[in-house]
């Protein structure tokens, strides 16, 4: 009893020590106050000038849009990925598969490095004289946010099993009918997810996107990392407390889709079956 106490209290003190420092720019990001440590009362209106600081909403727009073309392409790559492993040889799906599965465990920090050295040397070999821009930020994301969708709608396209594509395949439908009204429809929910867990990653990255960035593609964040040399503001609180809500927001409802998607399988499926 004793012991499961002691871990208990052991736990609670590693989640404060990861979440309150977290918790600490959420709170004083409605401080009324231009002191960052001194609690003058609550408002809003740092949030205002936070948005009405065009720096900010340039990086801001940069980086959905990023986010967003990551997550669209990155749903296409992985979801073709996810379907063609299984059907792959095994002396083909294994590598495959491995090299999948290496991006998602790789360090950021080697990945980021990688693709720096890719992206300079590429663009020497082809001419550029700045190959670094908001394209090789786009392009780094989604090499590692494909894995994840692939991840993700592998998953549940296994789970699935055969039978209905069979079932459609012996009513005389074809590959691509069967894919589209068959297939597509019951994985949908797992695209969803996948593409939402991509524009998540995407968006509050720093530092693949810190390493392959050019001078004139500043996400929110670099944004952010640029402003901490000059001291913390009450704006960039509020600036993070907003990348916080979005991240939250978006891995929520990545959860809810796959939760209801697998309560959903669960309840479909023939009893005795």
């Amino acid at each position: 009893m004793m012991g499961k106490r002691l871990l208990g209290g052991y736990a609670a003190l590693v989640y404060v020590f990861l979440y309150a420092p977290i918790a600490v720019v959420v709170i004083f990001a409605f401080n009324g106050g231009r002191e960052v440590l001194y609690w003058e009362g609550f408002s809003t209106k740092w949030f205002g000038t936070a948005l009405g600081t065009p720096e900010i909403t340039s990086a801001l727009r940069l980086s959905i849009l990023i986010a967003l073309g990551n997550a669209l392409v990155a749903c296409l790559l992985g979801t073709m990925l996810a379907l063609a492993l299984p059907r792959m040889r095994a002396w083909v799906r294994v590598p495959v598969d491995a090299l999948a599965y290496m991006t998602l465990v790789t360090p950021e920090i080697v990945f980021a490095i990688s693709a720096l050295v890719f992206f300079v040397q590429a663009g020497t070999r082809l001419g550029f004289e700045s190959p670094l821009g908001w394209q090789t930020i786009l392009i780094a994301h989604v090499v590692f946010n494909a894995s994840v969708v692939a991840l993700v709608v592998r998953a549940r396209f296994v789970s699935m099993g055969q039978s209905l594509e069979e079932a459609s395949y012996d009513l005389g439908a074809g590959p691509i009918s069967t894919f589209l009204q068959v297939t597509l429809p019951r994985l949908a929910p797992a695209i969803l997810a996948g593409g939402l867990l991509a524009f998540t990653f995407s968006f509050d990255d720093f530092v693949t996107s810190f390493f392959v960035t050019g001078p004139d593609s500043e996400t929110l964040p670099i944004y952010i990392w640029g402003q901490l040399r000059f001291g913390v503001t009450p704006a960039i609180n509020a600036t993070a407390a907003m990348i916080l809500a979005l991240t939250l927001v978006s891995i929520v409802v990545a959860y809810v889709v796959l939760r209801r998607t697998s309560q959903g399988r669960e309840g479909s499926a023939i009893p005795g079956a």
